[in-house]
C-alpha cells in the first residue's frame, strides 16, 4: 500500500464569487465542480484543478459568506504550494501585479524558486518552480498560457509547536521519507512515484500561538491511495494504531 501524495487541499473562503474569480480568472485553475458542502448543504463547495480534475491538482473551498477571517498560527497548514514550470516566476510576478495582488519572490528555499502571496481571504499561496508531472493536464481554455500554467499541487507547509508526532505519522505510518531540511523546516516526500503533491514541509514554531480556523484557513488536507480496497486497509491500520478515524465517506466522485 502506498500513499502517493496529496489528493486535495480544502480551505475556507468568505465571498464565493470573489473566491471563484481569484482562482479561475487570475490563477487560471479550472472550476472542476461546483457543488455543496455535504455536511452543510446551504454552502457552496468549489473544486479548482487542472483540465480533467486529476487527483493531486485539486484545491477546494467551503464558501461561508460573512465568515470572520482566521488567525494564522501554529497547529495548521500555513501555506499551500502549487507547481509552476521552471522559469515562470517572473511571469507570475507580473501577472499578480497586473491584478493588484501584492506578491514577493523570496530567496530560494531548498533549491527552488518561489513566489508567495495571499488570496482575498488571507490564505498564503506559494508558486514553486519545479519540473511538472505529466499527470497534470493544463487547462487549454484558461487565461494563463500553458507554458506558465499551474501544474497541480507541489505540497503544503504545516507550522507546528512540536513536529515530532506528525513526522512519525508521515514516516513510520504513511511511508514518507525525509528529503532535506533548512533551519526550522523539514521536508518529507511520498515514497511512491506519485509526481503531484508529493511534498509535506513541517515547520517547527514552538513559540507561535495556535491559529484559529476561519476564512483564509486550510480546513483539511487529503492523501491519495490507488483504490477503495487500499483505503479500507489504511483505515484498519490507522484504527489499529490508535488513531481516531472516520468511516469511509462517499463523496460520489471519490471516497
Amino acid at each position: 500500500m502506498n500513499i502517493t501524495g496529496l489528493h486535495h487541499v480544502t480551505a475556507i473562503a468568505g465571498n464565493p464569487q470573489r473566491n471563484l474569480d481569484f482562482y479561475v480568472e487570475l490563477l487560471g485553475l479550472r472550476l472542476v465542480k461546483r457543488t455543496v458542502n455535504f455536511d452543510d448543504p446551504g454552502s457552496y463547495h468549489f473544486y479548482f484543478g487542472d483540465a480533467v480534475g486529476t487527483p493531486g491538482t485539486i484545491l477546494t473551498f467551503f464558501a461561508w459568506p460573512g465568515s470572520r477571517r482566521g488567525i494564522h498560527g501554529s497547529g495548521e497548514v500555513s501555506a499551500t504550494a502549487f507547481t509552476i514550470p521552471t522559469g515562470s516566476a517572473s511571469y507570475w510576478l507580473e501577472r499578480l501585479k497586473l491584478y493588484h495582488v501584492s506578491a514577493e519572490r523570496v530567496p530560494k528555499r531548498l533549491g527552488e524558486e518561489l513566489v508567495r502571496f495571499a488570496d482575498p481571504d488571507g490564505m498564503l499561496i506559494e508558486l514553486i518552480e519545479s519540473t511538472p508531472s505529466d499527470a497534470a493536464v493544463p487547462w487549454g481554455e484558461g487565461p494563463v498560457p500553458a507554458e506558465h500554467s499551474i501544474r497541480g499541487l507541489h505540497g503544503v507547509s504545516a507550522r507546528l509547536q512540536s513536529s515530532e508526532e506528525t513526522a512519525k505519522l508521515l514516516t513510520d505510518v504513511f511511508g514518507y521519507r525525509w528529503a532535506e531540511e533548512t533551519r526550522n523546516r523539514v521536508r518529507f516526500v511520498a515514497r511512491a512515484d506519485g509526481g503531484i503533491g508529493k511534498f509535506i514541509d513541517l515547520i517547527s514554531a514552538p513559540d507561535v500561538r495556535p491559529g484559529r480556523v476561519a476564512a483564509g484557513s486550510v480546513h483539511h488536507i487529503a492523501f491519495r491511495v490507488s483504490n477503495d480496497e487500499e483505503q479500507i486497509e489504511w483505515r484498519k491500520k490507522l484504527v489499529g494504531l490508535g488513531y481516531q478515524v472516520s468511516q469511509v465517506l462517499d463523496r460520489t466522485y471519490f471516497h
